[in-house]
């Protein structure tokens, strides 16, 4: 009588699931080195100098939205103006 592990079915039984695991983690590796990633679903916010906005209008919104306080506002628009 032969030991159980030295049968085929069980050999084939054991390997199979580190054979389905290999593979999915071979073909993820594959896809990420060609260049395919998860997006995010993070809204990505252009960079401050890149639109038609002056300072003072990133000034006034920031005000308008409670970022920053009155003397704040004032004196940053003090210092923007020449």
């Amino acid at each position: 009588m032969q030991p159980r592990y030295a049968t085929r079915k069980g050999n084939l039984n054991m390997f199979m699931g580190f054979g389905a695991i290999f593979t999915l983690l071979g073909l993820g590796g594959l896809a990420y080195m060609l260049g395919w990633r998860p997006q995010s679903t993070q809204q990505v916010t252009p960079l401050a100098g890149s639109g038609s906005e002056t300072a003072l209008d990133i000034l006034q919104k920031r005000y308008a939205r409670g970022e920053i306080t009155k003397t704040e506002y004032e004196e940053i628009r003090d210092h923007l103006q020449p």
